[in-house]
């Protein structure tokens, strides 16, 4: 059996953040629509997190953002004439397909990709997926360029396989790894690859919600499960519960987590809760008491209290055997009820032994915690080594780019801002330059 590790990484945000209120279903985003942001502040307060992660031990990763306002989306949709004539014409006809075209979005890479690690895959190696986003057009732009992110920081063959996003059709509407867990014994061994779903596109008559969409698909994630190699065994589907989608839980890591042996949930996260325990405690097999169901339940801490708080969109990391921290926003210390309940947490039985607190407001006004920020990423030390090292978070990589974050960001951005031919030029400059901190290439459309 090779021993593995499990690496996290996240999203570095972009430029171009601004709150905009284009996720409908996500009730922070539309909430806090038409404010201005800070785009320095939501780039440190991430860092600064992958930072405390890497001094903690773990392996951390940055993975950089797109360029923003994406001008070749503008061009196919008809605009026209030099960047700054296009950004003045779409300012004027369309301004909210130019506030969709320069969201930061990618910074959620929880969304970017599903991956399967080489302990589960037929072939022995890592399989990426891009998600292809479907529901939203200014997350749908996003997969090219994220896999050729994906592709420059895992580019050893040898170790890592890259496939093309699924096709961009609401019945293979896919969401990446927010709604997918990896449950397993070690890193290394064969786990369980738990995939949650919100509909069958293909069953009209299976239950679905009523208000908000459900983003992703059983089928989605059967055609992921299929091109990654993994055996019927190792695959447990889960539908998320329609209800909870409608009260604004647009991905299941907004209302569960996991890692290893636990799954840590709300109690109407599922629509058969039952069967979702029956299911994961069959696959894991004859050491069923070594996993941990630990179920939250409504009394403690409501529906509206996990959307406040993001309670759930928390990291769940593993320091040991049955040793766990959970990395929260602080809104979940500002939530009486979700705080209390977390103490009772560290205080019980459960592998949770500590709380970490991180200050992550400029991403939470815009619908993403802590696990929104971050993919992960299950790698034996052949294929650790394999890596780009220029995107591992270290003392050298944490100081060079908070420097460059300090000189090409700014710290107050508006919605109009957007059509300003001199944030393009801002935002192109500083990406260049990151792909050279970064040794990325030509990732990007405008270096080509």
């Amino acid at each position: 059996m090779n021993t593995a590790t499990e690496a996290n990484f996240d999203g570095l945000v972009g430029p171009t953040h601004n709150y905009s209120g284009l996720s409908f279903g996500n009730v922070a985003s539309l909430n806090n629509s038409a404010r201005p942001s800070n785009p320095k502040a939501a780039a440190k307060q991430g860092l600064t997190k992958m930072k405390a992660l890497a001094d903690m031990g773990f392996v951390q990763g940055v993975l950089a953002p797109h360029e923003r306002p994406h001008i070749p989306s503008l061009r196919k949709l008809g605009f026209s004439g030099t960047d700054a004539q296009v950004l003045q014409q779409v300012a004027k006809q369309a301004p909210k397909l130019l506030a969709a075209v320069s969201s930061a979005s990618c910074m959620w890479t929880a969304n970017a990709a599903t991956v399967s690690p080489s302990g589960d895959t037929q072939d022995g190696r890592v399989h990426f997926s891009p998600a292809n986003l479907v529901n939203k057009f200014h997350r749908s732009i996003e997969h090219e360029t994220t896999g050729a992110i994906l592709q420059a920081t895992f580019r050893d063959d040898k170790h890592f396989a890259h496939h093309s996003a699924l096709p961009s059709v609401d019945h293979f509407g896919d969401e990446g790894a927010a709604n997918h867990t990896r449950f397993c014994h070690g890193y290394g061994e064969k786990g369980i690859e738990f995939f949650v779903y919100g509909m069958e596109a293909f069953n009209m008559n299976a239950p679905r919600p009523e208000k908000f969409p459900a983003r992703h698909t059983l089928e989605a994630s059967q055609a992921v499960a299929r091109r990654h190699g993994l055996t019927p065994d190792q695959v447990v589907y889960a539908q998320q519960n329609p209800a909870v989608i409608d009260a604004g839980v647009f991905h299941n890591d907004v209302i569960a987590v996991g890692n290893r042996n636990a799954h840590f949930y709300h109690q109407e996260a599922f629509l058969d809760t039952a069967k979702m325990k029956q299911d994961l405690l069959t696959a894991w097999g004859d050491r069923a008491s070594e996993f941990h169901l630990i179920e939250v339940p409504t009394a403690s801490v409501s529906v509206q209290d996990c959307i406040q708080s993001y309670l759930f969109n928390s990291q769940l990391l593993s320091r040991g055997d049955n040793d766990m921290v959970l990395v929260v926003p602080g809104e979940c210390e500002n939530n009486s009820a979700v705080w209390a309940y977390l103490n009772s947490l560290v205080a019980g039985k459960s592998p949770i032994n500590e709380v970490k607190v991180f200050d992550l407001k400029q991403s939470m006004s815009n619908g993403g915690g802590p696990a929104c920020l971050r993919l992960r990423v299950a790698l034996t030390d052949a294929e650790q080594k394999a890596i780009n090292p220029s995107t591992l978070m270290n003392d050298v990589l944490f100081e060079r780019l908070n420097t460059w974050v300090d000189a090409h960001y700014r710290d107050e951005l508006h919605e109009a801002d957007l059509a300003d031919p001199q944030l393009l030029i801002e935002s192109r400059n500083a990406l260049d330059e990151l792909t050279q901190i970064m040794d990325l290439g030509s990732v990007y459309e405008f270096q080509r």
